[in-house]
């Protein structure tokens, strides 16, 4: 049994501790630049070195707000963050934290994007791991340099984030697996075990199937992270539009129908496109312009997936070119349409 003097003291530890992490994050939430401040300031690690060769030190300046998401992610995400910033108040009820959290989605949906936000949100560092520079041919240097990471984030408060996280966590009872791989994932889960809950680990997969089934019960939030869907596109393309300051051609449900199915990194790439053809026109184009030349384009990369096979039956000459005399008239709009019948195609043969 504990002696109560003991537990007494623990308590009043752990209560100095809470104490001076919650001003620290307090402090530093007060003195954080504004996103658009920080997207070009340069950052400098204060991680020893040590660590430093371990991990990326992650520069960070999403918001929640930034992120278009869909409801029932982002109230998770809010969650998440909210139940983390008031740890102190749980553990005076004695309750922990959740503080881990595992992504789980296809590529180019914000995973690392949203790792990114909740470090920033709790004004944590975000430390993402270095597999190459962490297995090591040798079992118990691997198991060393685990050691010596959950060390130090143990008492240097962090965001650790492993991404692609099916690399090291696969199930050990995969049989075309090697002994290496799963010596590895034992190592590994026996130091998260260890990771107090005032840092929080953020794991993202592509492929949840292939994760051990030991890692499962170590997540104590598992959230997916989906394709966007018709309410995110037209939320992403109301914002775009705002930006632009001007009508982009096309309306927001023209553009979902355009965009449906694909990731948000494609959707983003796609304003950004829009964004630099804008700037290097030097006021010469029209947002709408802007956006009906970007839609062409990839009007143009369709149908080269059709000409290789990948989808669908190519247009015609004649309705190549009929499209080509519709778009003169209408450039955003017209080249939207087209893509949309496109994309439609591709979607049933």
């Amino acid at each position: 049994m504990a002696n109560p003097k003991t537990r007494g003291d623990r308590q009043a530890l752990q209560k100095t501790m809470d104490a001076i992490l919650d001003a620290s994050r307090a402090s530093k939430l007060e003195s954080r630049p504004s996103p658009q401040s920080s997207l070009f300031a340069p950052t400098t690690s204060t991680l020893p070195n040590g660590i430093s060769e371990l991990v990326f030190d992650v520069p960070t300046h999403r918001r929640l707000d930034d992120l278009v998401l869909s409801a029932h992610l982002k109230e998770n995400i809010e969650e998440f963050i909210y139940e983390f910033s008031h740890s102190a108040l749980l553990r005076q009820h004695s309750v922990e934290p959740r503080h881990t959290l595992l992504l789980i989605g296809p590529p180019g949906n914000g995973k690392t994007s949203l790792a990114e936000v909740i470090a920033t949100e709790l004004a944590l560092p975000l430390l993402s791991v270095r597999y190459d520079a962490i297995v090591d041919s040798f079992l118990g240097e691997t198991a060393n340099r685990f050691r010596r990471l959950i060390d130090f984030v143990a008492t240097n408060p962090s965001v650790l984030f492993f991404d692609e996280f099916d690399a090291v966590g696969k199930d050990r009872g995969d049989s075309q697996e090697t002994g290496e791989i799963k010596r590895v994932v034992s190592s590994l889960l026996v130091q998260l075990d260890r990771l107090p809950s005032h840092s929080v680990v953020i794991c993202a997969t592509n492929h949840p199937e292939l994760l051990d089934k030991a890692v499962w019960r170590r997540f104590e939030v598992r959230v997916e992270v989906p394709l966007p869907g018709e309410s995110e596109l037209k939320a992403w393309f109301r914002k775009f539009e705002n930006s632009l300051g001007a009508s982009a051609g096309i309306d927001a449900q023209e553009f979902a129908d355009c965009m449906a199915g694909e990731s948000m990194s494609e959707i983003e790439a796609f304003t950004l496109d829009v964004r630099r053809k804008l700037i290097l026109s030097r006021g010469k184009l029209t947002p709408a312009h802007a956006v009906g030349e970007i839609l062409e384009r990839w009007q143009r990369r369709l149908r080269k997936n059709v000409r290789n096979g990948d989808h669908g039956s190519e247009l015609s000459g004649s309705e190549t070119a009929a499209r080509a005399a519709e778009r003169k008239t209408n450039k955003g709009g017209a080249a939207a349409r087209n893509l949309r019948q496109q994309k439609a195609t591709r979607g049933t043969e």
